[in-house]
């Protein structure tokens, strides 16, 4: 195929907005779209939203791309919010209720409750994941019995479940097709990630219809294309990849082998690594499918934070400043933190610590303290978390690792990038593409077209070297992070 004449629209549906993005075969960028989305919680510790405006923001994205653009689209490709769980009439085609995120807690007793009848480790061994109310197995069994129309419709053959690509894989295909990729399978705490299967007896376990879950397939599988009248693209445009927005990040940073970890700076962040095997984490992380293509099925190992760049955002409207971006110029105005540390458990602690009741602390401040320390505590935290996530995945797997690579709208912070590498003390590299997760899963589309590269990851890449914290500082402050975070913990 000519690579100049070959074009895929790449869909990158997040939790705060929907991005796209119109890729050639040389890997060249020629248009963007986004569009905004709002999140609900309805109760303390629940977070929501619209099914029908997630599928909307995409076709918003699609014929913003269109309008853009002209030229012959050759296929498409999704990257995914994941563990965000929808359910849904097949007859209808219209959601039963709210889409359940993947920050949403309302689970979070019962899944204790199961942790301590000692089903962890049956659910580990086959799922690689830790019990937990982040994943979507206790969020559909949650439905099952709280939502009355879900029962009549399994018994009747009509409910369907699924991450974010399953249900937007239904609508472009107008349901035709019921799908999901590997990668996401494997985050839903339902999924075998051994012989790559829906595990019966979890789905019993967790009191779940398997007949409602999508067909499970390779990441570069062709999954459908789409029916008239669903976008602005019309029909008949396939869809060649799908992959959990993490696990698309690392493709597109053009990680292959194991040695780099992706940390992605979002509302949470997600950190993954690949390694040569399936293996179980011992220290607080998953073990997971970061994708399964014609190569075969590669694994990682990835620690999920529940709160990380939206601490900003939190202790900015704490502060009564205007953002984020006004948060770290006040964070600048200092030196250090003066004894101030910010452990962000806002939504309780995710990995390697997953306390759901944990909640949020400063501490350390003094009548000295002033909002600036504050600010930049808020920064340290978001880096000091990553840290502890870095830390674990070395122990797993018994080597160091050589650094990290930013991806993320708060990457974009030359000043926590630096922090990062300083606490880390690791170098960090940052490319100048910013939609990474966008820009893996479009590779993993064009060569499936039998184009395009098999590795590289982005041009303008920005490394930050540590070497602006003295080694004697980086211990204060880890020292400090340690002890507040077994505070809040204990």
């Amino acid at each position: 195929m000519n690579t100049s004449v070959s074009h895929v629209i790449a869909i990158d549906q997040g939790t705060t907005n929907t991005k796209a993005i119109l890729v050639d075969g040389s890997g060249k960028v020629i248009a963007k779209a986004s569009a905004p989305l709002k999140s609900s919680y309805p109760k303390p510790g629940w977070a929501e939203q619209s099914a029908d405006d997630i599928w909307a923001s995409v076709q918003q994205a699609i014929a913003e791309i269109r309008a853009a653009s002209a030229v012959e689209i050759n296929g498409l490709a999704i990257a995914n919010q994941r563990e965000t769980l929808v359910v849904w009439d097949s007859q209808t085609g219209q959601p039963i209720a709210p889409a359940i995120l993947w920050q949403c807690r309302r689970t979070a007793k019962v899944c204790a409750d199961l942790i301590e009848s000692g089903a962890d480790p049956m659910v580990t061994a086959a799922t690689g994941l830790s019990i937990n109310a982040l994943f979507p197995a206790s969020k559909l069994a949650w439905v099952m019995e709280h939502v009355p129309e879900a029962k009549t419709l399994s018994a009747a053959g009509r409910l369907r479940a699924g991450t974010v690509d399953a249900w937007l894989l239904y609508k472009l295909t107008d349901g035709r097709e019921f799908a999901t990729d590997h990668s996401n399978a494997s985050r839903t705490q339902l999924f075998n990630t051994g012989n790559l299967a829906w595990d019966e007896s979890l789905c019993r376990f967790f009191g779940v219809p398997q007949s409602a879950l999508p067909m499970p397939r390779p990441s570069d599988s062709p999954f459908g294309h789409t029916a008239d009248g669903t976008t602005a693209l019309g029909p008949d445009i396939p869809i060649l990849a799908m992959m959990g927005d993490s696990h698309a990040a690392l493709y597109g940073h053009g990680v292959r082998k194991p040695g780099l970890v992706k940390a992605t700076y979002g509302t949470g962040s997600s950190l993954m690594t690949l390694t040569s095997q399936r293996i179980m984490s011992n220290h607080g992380l998953s073990s997971t499918i970061a994708w399964s293509d014609r190569h075969g099925t590669a694994y990682a190992l990835e620690g999920n934070i529940t709160v990380s760049a939206q601490a900003a955002a939190f202790a900015a409207t704490m502060l009564g400043l205007a953002d984020a971006q006004a948060l770290s110029d006040l964070a600048q105005t200092v030196d250090d933190s003066a004894g101030v540390t910010f452990v962000p458990a806002l939504a309780g602690l995710g990995a390697p610590h997953w306390n759901d009741n944990a909640t949020g602390t400063i501490s350390g401040m003094t009548l000295a303290t002033q909002p600036a320390h504050v600010a930049r505590a808020t920064f340290e935290a978001i880096a000091l978390q990553i840290a502890d996530v870095f830390s674990a995945m070395e122990k797993d797997m018994g080597s160091a690792l050589a650094g990290l690579l930013a991806d993320g709208g708060a990457s974009a912070n030359s000043f926590l990038m630096q922090l990062q590498s300083d606490i880390l003390d690791r170098p960090v590299s940052r490319g100048d593409q910013a939609e990474v997760g966008a820009m893996g899963v479009a590779r993993m589309a064009l060569q499936s077209l039998g184009i395009g590269a098999e590795t590289g990851g982005h041009a303008g890449t920005q490394n930050f070297i540590p070497g602006q914290l003295a080694g004697a500082e980086r211990d204060r402050i880890t020292r400090r992070w340690a002890e507040a975070v077994a505070r809040v913990t204990s």
